[in-house]
């Protein structure tokens, strides 16, 4: 069917109810996104599933058949497929069972700092001048200062063990939550209407709950997937240093560190843990950037 609107007649003085809209469009979760979300899932499944997934028992030791190369059949007549390492541990089931300690570390860590790191900044967010500085000083502090040297010493006094990797690695993150919550509820305490629910008698866990968390919990979770990547480095860094997991437990970064007398005979005991905790670190890390270009609307394309 032809158009009634002449030819002559400007664009510009055609009234809108007469210009069809277009057909609004969903907006799709980008498929980066959905992928990494999904690795992040397949490893905490294979993680849970390790005693059914594990060919053998990660501890169990075999010198017969040490050293033994990725193989269907090795010199002990099992099946290795990522090896054994130098004392006849099957290297594949040391890599499932070691991914329970990555994630089960990374995810504890991150509520650790999620939770100090979210109190810190509504502290100096709400509190006033004097509060706001002495926080802010304190996370200025520990940005100057490595702490990997702190956790080394931490570590060292208190000794190795699961809760203390944990609240070492958990304070490490904090500052990022605390910055990010505090400048937003800056923003949120000066507006008209959270002075108008004080007028009310509004409390303000109300003003928290309704109109400060709500704005930032996606960045909450952009800054969490973020800071697992970073939890996750960490306490390889520090297993590898021997200062995380002790042995026989697997760690990641403890069979890193554990084959690396053997680089030059027995390559796969480092290299294979090495590869799924870059892998994973990656992974994880570039899924932070997706979800923060998908929920943050600054960054939303039109």
């Amino acid at each position: 069917m032809a158009s009634s609107i002449p030819a002559s007649v400007p664009a510009e003085s055609v009234p809108a109810a007469v210009v069809p809209a277009a057909p609004a469009q969903r907006r799709r979760l980008p498929w980066l996104v959905v992928l990494g979300v999904g690795f992040v899932a397949l490893l905490a499944v294979v993680a849970v599933a390790a005693p059914l997934l594990a060919p053998e028992d990660p501890i169990r030791q075999s010198l017969r058949g040490r050293l033994s190369p990725p193989t269907w059949e090795g010199t002990d007549r099992r099946a290795h497929l990522l090896g054994t390492d130098h004392l006849g541990r099957d290297v594949l089931s040391r890599v499932i069972y070691g991914s329970r300690v990555s994630l089960v570390i990374g995810f504890s860590s991150v509520l650790v700092g999620g939770i100090l790191g979210s109190a810190a900044g509504l502290m100096a967010g709400f509190s006033g001048r004097r509060m706001d500085a002495i926080i802010m000083t304190l996370a200025d502090a520990q940005l100057a200062f490595p702490f990997i040297l702190l956790a080394i010493g931490i570590i060292a006094v208190l000794g190795p063990s699961f809760p203390t990797l944990v609240v070492v690695i958990g304070l490490s993150g904090w500052v990022s939550y605390a910055r990010i919550l505090r400048a937003q509820v800056l923003v949120v305490r000066s507006r008209e209407f959270v002075e108008a629910i004080h007028a009310l008698g509004g409390s303000f866990v109300r003003v928290v709950l309704r109109h400060v968390l709500p704005n930032v919990l996606s960045s909450i979770v952009v800054i969490a997937t973020l800071e697992l990547a970073r939890a996750i480095v960490l306490e390889a860094t520090l297993s590898f240093l021997g200062l995380g997991i002790q042995p026989p437990t697997p760690s990641w970064g403890g069979m890193v560190q554990e084959g690396r007398e053997y680089l030059d005979s027995a390559w796969w005991i480092s290299t294979f843990p090495g590869v799924v905790l870059m892998v994973t670190s990656i992974v994880v890390s570039r899924t932070g950037d997706w979800l923060r270009d998908v929920l943050d609307p600054t960054l939303r394309g039109e």
